[in-house]
This record gives structure tokens, sequence and C-alpha cells, in this order.
């Protein structure tokens, strides 16, 4: 027995994707990160908050376990960490925050001439667990990145995983995914709440 079409999960492209991302300024959205390394016994975990207090700018903002805030404007991105003075540095100096920019700002703005621009795109999946493959096309930022994948459900981008050249992968948890982490604390499978639409429900 198949099921009729009108059972079937209505199917995703791109632009049906990009079109729900979008989030006029200012915003905001918690963020828990695992960042691998080859002198840690285990991924260090990071909390914090994604804001984008008006169109140019992005801020990413640490908690724990240390305090420190990274605001991309234009070409440029400073960072301040606690104890330490700001440095300003340019962006062609930091294909990730490049990157980050390119693709989490141009998401929230809705841009999606500019995400084009940057990357390949390459949608699959349904309304309610939906993927979005982003190819650098920069060749800067492709000799660290090969690709960004988007992972989420109907209008909410729960999660963001980066496949570096060289290393591991880094997956970000966002917006009701990363609230669950941060419930959960140490207990919280990031892996599940990643590609699981539905863990964060649960």
């Amino acid at each position: 027995m198949t099921l009729s079409s009108a059972a079937q999960p209505a199917a995703v492209d791109s632009a049906w994707i990009l079109e729900r991302l979008a989030r006029p300024a200012p915003v905001r959205t918690p963020f828990v990160e695992l960042r691998g390394s080859a002198l840690l016994k285990a991924p260090l975990r990071i909390e914090g908050e994604y804001a984008r207090p008006d169109d140019a700018t992005l801020v990413r903002e640490v908690r724990a376990p240390y305090a420190e805030t990274t605001t991309i404007r234009g070409d440029e991105a400073t960072v301040a960490r606690e104890g330490r003075r700001p440095r300003t540095f340019a962006l062609s100096r930091a294909p990730e925050l490049a990157g980050l920019q390119a693709s989490f700002g141009a998401l929230l703005a809705g841009d999606a001439a500019a995400l084009g621009r940057d990357y390949g795109i390459e949608a699959s999946g349904a309304r309610e667990d939906w993927t979005l493959v982003l190819v650098p096309r920069e060749a800067a930022l492709a000799t660290s990145v090969r690709d960004i994948t988007l992972r989420g459900r109907g209008a909410e981008l729960r999660c963001i995983e980066t496949r570096p050249v060289e290393g591991e992968p880094q997956r970000t948890l966002l917006a009701g995914a990363a609230r669950a982490a941060i419930a959960e604390g140490d207990a919280a499978d990031h892996e599940a709440l990643c590609r699981d639409p539905g863990a964060a429900a649960r």
C-alpha cells in the first residue's frame, strides 16, 4: 500500500527555507557549540547568544565557560574578551568569521542573492525536517571549509554543522535545540538534538 500524494510530507526547496528563516533586526537566539581539539580530552562546550542588532551587524556573545563578544560589521571583526583589550581585524584574516557573516548573517537578513553569490546551495527534506547544504564559492573560505549544513524544522534553524577541510566537524545548536541542550546540561545528546527535529520537544 502506498501513501497518497496528499499524505506525503511536503518537500522543500531553498527558496522556501530561506524565506522562513529571515528575521528582521533586532533578533537574538541562544546557541550551544561543541569545539574539538587535539589538546582536549573532550570537546569544549560553549554557550552564548547570537544577536543581530541591526541589518549590518552580527554579534556572537559567549557566556560560558568564558566571556567573549565578537562583533562583525562590514569587513571587520572586533573581539572583546574579559580581562583583555578589544582587538579589531579584517575578516580576510579570519575566514571562519567571514563565513559566519556570509551564511548566518545572510540567512537572518533573508538575503538569498548574497547567500547564492557566496555558496552553492542544495536543499532536501520536508518542511518539518529539512537540510540546507552550503558549499563555499570563495577560494579563501573553501581552503578551510568544505561545506556548512543547516538543519531545521519549519521556520526554526536548529543546528549548523561546519565541516572543515581538516579536522572534525563543528556543531552549533540554535534556538529550541540550544535551549534543550542548556536545560539538559552535560547529559544532552548534541547530535540527536541537531539531527532529530523532534528531540527538543520530547
